[in-house]
């Protein structure tokens, strides 16, 4: 079972993966602060939301 399949925050692995781009085009966006990231304890994850609007993808 996916468990980022309906997961709110995503790793930059799972939303390079859902978005269908390559792991250092996510990292990218975040420097450039196209997406945006939240901070949960020591990792760093992507809301699904704002992620799919970054790419133009209606939640």
């Amino acid at each position: 079972m996916n468990r980022s399949a309906n997961s709110l925050a995503l790793t930059m692995k799972d939303a390079a993966k859902l978005v269908g781009v390559d792991y250092r085009t996510i990292k990218l966006g975040i420097e450039s602060g196209t997406i945006p990231t939240i901070q949960l304890g020591p990792r760093r994850m992507i809301p699904r939301v704002p992620l799919l609007r970054a790419f133009g993808v209606d939640a």
